[in-house]
């Protein structure tokens, strides 16, 4: 009992830890860009809006039922060409009423299920986007949990049902569903939701080839990453673990801010919607932990770099485990200066 309480504590500290840094960012941003917040509740409407759940309020039980109804309502996708608008608006429904799972996950009494980097909810998420994409659009998977199938289709859908489950786990906000879509090896679409959010309401970005702008919670970003620098006013988005050394983070990150978040997935999201000039992970990743992620930076004239600077590419299978051993995601001027830092201050 000692253990497990000393487990838990330390869990709980590092969370309210991760929060006081967290709310002190939000503090310098401006109450207009706050508004989006808002905006999301009445985009994803009553039966999506989850801030009641997360007090302990009830919570839709037909989410399931919902998402069967989404095929009935769009459009029948050609193999060889589809609709990538429409298919982005039932990808959309399709990854928020997964989201609802992580939000019940979340949300339970004595925590949620799994240690380490395992999360039981994880492979749930999965199967249930697995079984709705495929049937959405009939293509090659690659999937975290329930592995891939890959054929040589020239489609992919590439999905992380839960990107940050280790902070999950430790009590920290800001793990993310990430959902993309692969076509000859190029992300054209991405989804990327956050149920559980520091700000307290669900945070949802996504766009797909066509589009001319990045979509946050059904309105248009006006965000060019082509146009930003690394500057005083910008912020890199890094890992939660930043926090445990500060001093370092902000040398590596400067002239620029930094924000100690979870999810390399959501990282990205977040640069692409405006939040930050470059999102950085200083770790391994995976197709799935970044896809959605560099679909986004796409759409938002951004680009995802390795750690020697060049494009992370899908070109095959086993490339797809590993796309790169660090990688660098945003305004390509800011990616080109901070890839050449010496991270390794970090690991010293």
């Amino acid at each position: 009992m000692k253990g497990r309480r000393k487990v838990v504590s330390h869990r709980w500290s590092l969370q309210a830890q991760f929060e006081l840094e967290a709310s002190r960012t939000l503090a310098k941003r401006s109450n207009k860009d706050a508004h989006r917040f808002l905006d999301a509740a009445l985009v994803f409407g009553r039966d999506f809006e989850p801030t009641g759940w997360l007090v302990g309020g009830s919570r839709n039980p037909n989410v399931e039922e919902q998402c069967t109804l989404i095929k009935l309502k769009g459009v029948e996708h050609s193999v060889r060409n589809p609709d990538l608008s429409a298919l982005l608006t039932q990808t959309i429904e399709i990854v928020i009423g997964a989201g609802q799972l992580l939000i019940a996950e979340w949300a339970r009494t004595d925590g949620p299920r799994g240690e380490g980097d395992k999360a039981s909810v994880d492979l749930e998420i999965e199967e249930f986007l697995r079984h709705k994409l495929l049937d959405l659009f009939n293509c090659d998977f690659w999937g975290e949990e329930t592995g891939h199938s890959l054929t040589a289709h020239s489609w992919c859908w590439v999905v992380d049902p839960n990107d940050g489950t280790s902070d999950f786990l430790n009590g920290l906000k800001g793990s993310a569903l990430s959902v993309g879509l692969l076509h000859e090896q190029m992300p054209v679409l991405g989804v990327v939701f956050a149920p559980i959010t520091v700000e307290g309401l669900p945070d949802c970005i996504a766009w797909a080839e066509g589009l001319e702008r990045v979509i946050r919670n059904g309105q248009p970003v006006p965000s060019k990453l082509s146009a930003k620098t690394l500057s005083s006013n910008e912020l890199v988005m890094v890992s939660a673990a930043a926090i445990n050394k500060p001093d370092i983070n902000a040398d590596l990150c400067n002239p620029a801010g930094f924000v100690a978040m979870p999810s390399i997935a959501y990282r990205l999201a977040k640069v692409a919607a405006g939040d930050g000039v470059c999102g950085v992970s200083l770790y391994p990743v995976s197709a799935h932990d970044v896809v959605a992620g560099h679909a986004l930076l796409r759409g938002a004239g951004g680009v995802l770099l390795d750690e020697l600077g060049q494009a992370i590419t899908y070109v095959a299978e086993g490339n797809m485990h590993t796309v790169s051993r660090r990688c660098f995601g945003g305004s390509l001027s800011a990616c080109r200066t901070l890839v050449v830092r010496d991270w390794d201050r970090i690991f010293a």
